[in-house]
């Protein structure tokens, strides 16, 4: 077997932006994995590494050349390759041409729908160097990089202009040029602390040791967020707290550094009286530093921050951090204080001068619409009307405020505590506070009745009023978070424990809408499908509240689908019983058996609307299971109308005997028209029962 070697390519660029740093690593990686896979090069493993100024793979034990392969193509069929004088036809002789051969060096390939020239050669495998290039630039062009740039005279495009290239498969020299640049086996090290400027790579595999040892780098995105993290912790242990940190922030600091070193600093007690979400986004937001918890719970007067740089005299760093964090908060304090002079009430009338979105009004008539979509959703949600309507004349009002202008995001949280400064209720300032909830995924929802009233009135205008004007999401493309918007209503009806009408909510959204044509043809029934397919997304990868022990399968949902439950809280439950019951042994016996009736009747193709008649029931087992089904119909119509679905379910298992003893003894297509059609209304009714659940005849013959 020939040797295996490392091979290793480092893009080196100018600062990359620190928000996408990651994706952009994931990216490259599975770029290049896909490519090599794709062109039958051997290997072990794809790393990735990426830090501000670089971004890398190293391929373990990549193969030299492709494994010789087999190459066929399939030509015009047979009747087509000759003309009537027994010649090549013009078809025949093109495609030969195209292999590199003459028409009768061609096999022949027998299909079902006949036969058909074929070319088979084994190919000799490529060399790697000659793919590698490739491999490179398609794993580059599929990055997600957005707006690319251009830079100098030249015409390539990048998310940032690249510097230098490095290509090696083991220690020979990959030639290729990308983005004007050529490869070489020379890296760079850290801006200012590395031992030399450049690092020539002698071998891929030296690649991570280098960097570390000779060029001050920790080249992997994970290792480099692992330290930061071990840092911070450690040094909010020497303020005597604990870390506050969360994913987004680490991965932020992570892209902005290539060797971290954790310091400390401390800001003046009396800025603790702002509110402690002022506190943490102007440390995080602002600055990218880590705030810290006291013993007692509360936000420490101190501060972690993760420096680029080891300097001589770290105190300098940290007294240079304290004065831009406390300038930060005093323009905080200034702004709380100066947005608490007018009551948040007062400004709800400048809304009206601020346009929302082109064709949908001010936020003045936005907040008319959540308003009365709140009002009309309060009942649904449990809370008083005049409450979730008070709340919705409030919740945009802090958008005039100059907290929110200095930090947008606290939209909404800032809102709730001037609402609570002015002397609002709880339920009304808490509303305010919380109907941007969950502002993210893994986010909580509202916690109180009136928040989720009034989240679910921002939600359903804003989808309804950006679809009416034809903003809806297109491929990957989703600018105004309408997928985002989706999953967080959802979820609110779910767990909040919301019986929500949805399509009936949509529509009244809609018709809120200010646009001439409110309603075009099938926006409704749009709108709506969409809704839905973000639910079976939230189900079938496995993010819904349930999914370390429910796996939902596209059937099971497409099951419940079919029923079209009105509310998502609802499809919820019936999809949850449905699965446990798919674990019993009659869940797969009842699915055929339905699968059965449903091709019965389809295949009948008669009317069953006459009803079942007792006295033409002849065999034994139609009297069995006519009598199972009315003796179970009471309690199972009572047990859905008690949204027992579990019990529902228990009750059609009984007829798991009777159903297979019918089907083996009688005989539903009788020669006797009218034993046939009593039998085929006596399917037609158990079936319509079962579908009163969902339709069984979706699920997989092996459910159980």
């Amino acid at each position: 077997m020939p040797v295996r070697s490392d091979f290793l390519f480092e893009l080196g660029v100018e600062e990359l932006p620190p928000k996408a740093l990651r994706r952009l690593d994931e990216s490259l990686r599975g770029g290049f994995r896909r490519g090599l896979e794709e062109a039958g090069l051997a290997f072990d493993g794809v790393e990735s590494f990426a830090t501000p100024r670089r971004l890398a793979v190293l391929v373990r034990k990549l193969a030299a050349r492709q494994s010789a392969r087999m190459v066929e193509r399939r030509g015009p069929p047979l009747a087509a390759a000759r003309q009537p004088d027994g010649g090549w036809s013009r078809a025949a002789l093109g495609f030969a041409e195209s292999c590199g051969c003459r028409p009768e060096d061609l096999d022949t390939l027998a299909t079902g729908k006949g036969e058909w020239l074929m070319y088979r050669r084994r190919q000799a495998g490529q060399s790697a160097a000659a793919l590698l290039p490739g491999i490179a630039a398609g794993a580059l062009k599929g990055l997600p990089v957005g707006r690319a740039m251009r830079w100098g005279a030249g015409e390539e495009e990048f998310i940032r202009p690249v510097h230098w290239i490095v290509m090696l498969h083991g220690e020979r020299l990959v030639s290729a040029t990308l983005f004007g640049r050529r490869s070489g086996r020379f890296s760079r090290s850290h801006r200012f602390l590395g031992r030399t400027a450049r690092l020539r790579l002698t071998s891929a595999g030296d690649y991570a040791a280098l960097l570390r040892d000779e060029g001050r780098v920790i080249p992997g995105f994970a290792e480099r967020r692992g330290t930061i993290e071990r840092l911070a912790r450690e040094e909010s242990e020497r303020l005597g707290g604990t870390l506050v940190s969360r994913p987004e922030l680490l991965d932020e600091i992570t892209g902005l550094v290539e060797w971290p070193v954790a310091l400390t600093g401390r800001f003046e007690e009396r800025f603790l009286s702002l509110p402690e979400e002022v506190i943490v986004a102007s440390l995080q937001e602002h600055l990218r530093f880590f705030p810290v918890r006291d013993a007692a719970g509360g936000l420490a007067p101190g501060f972690v921050l993760i420096s680029n740089l080891e300097s001589r005299v770290p105190a300098a760093v940290s007294a240079g951090a304290e004065r831009v964090v406390q300038a930060r908060l005093k323009d905080a304090d200034f702004f709380f204080e100066r947005d608490r002079s007018e009551p948040l009430a007062g400004r709800v009338e400048g809304l009206a001068s601020v346009r929302y979105q082109q064709a949908l009004g001010s936020l003045g008539d936005r907040t008319a619409r959540l308003r009365k979509l709140a009002e009309s959703l309060a009942g649904d949600a449990g809370v008083a009307p005049a409450t979730a309507g008070r709340a919705a004349l409030l919740c945009k009002a802090d958008l005039l405020t100059g907290m929110v202008s200095e930090f947008p995001g606290l939209q909404g949280t800032m809102g709730g505590h001037y609402a609570r400064h002015d002397g609002e209720p709880e339920s009304i300032w808490m509303a305010v506070s919380e109907h941007y909830a969950p502002r993210h995924a893994g986010d909580a929802i509202p916690a109180s009745p009136g928040g989720r009233a009034l989240a679910l009135a921002d939600r359903l205008d804003m989808l309804a009023g950006l679809f009416a004007i034809g903003r809806q999401p297109s491929g990957a493309s989703d600018p105004f978070g309408l997928r985002r918007a989706a999953l967080a209503m959802l979820r609110i009806c779910i767990e909040g424990q919301v019986d929500l009408d949805l399509p009936a909510r949509l529509g009244e959204a809609l018709a809120a809408q200010p646009i001439t044509n409110r309603e075009p043809e099938g926006l409704a029934e749009a709108l709506y499908a969409f809704v839905m397919e973000r639910l079976k997304a939230w189900y079938l990868e496995g993010l819904h509240p349930e999914a370390a022990s429910v796996d939902v399968s596209a059937e099971l949902f497409a099951a419940v689908r079919a029923r079209s439950p009105a509310s998502p809280l609802d499809f919820h439950r019936r999809l949850l019983a449905l699965h446990t019951f798919l674990g019993r042994p009659q869940a797969a016996a009842l699915a055929s058996a339905n699968k059965r009736i449903a091709n019965i009747l389809r295949s009948a193709g008669e009317s069953q609307s006459a009803g079942v008649d007792a006295g033409l029931l002849r065999e034994p087992p139609e009297h069995a299971l006519r009598a199972s089904y009315l003796l179970l119909l009471p309690q199972y119509r009572q047990r859905l109308d008690d949204v027992d679905y579990a019990g529902a379910l228990d009750l059609l298992a009984s007829l798991e005997a009777p159903l297979a003893d019918f089907f083996a003894d009688v005989m539903v297509m009788s020669d006797d028209s009218a034993l046939r059609a009593n039998r085929l209304a006596l399917l037609a009714e158990i079936r319509d029962t079962l579908l009163q659940l969902a339709d069984f005849s979706l699920l997989p013959r092996g459910s159980a």
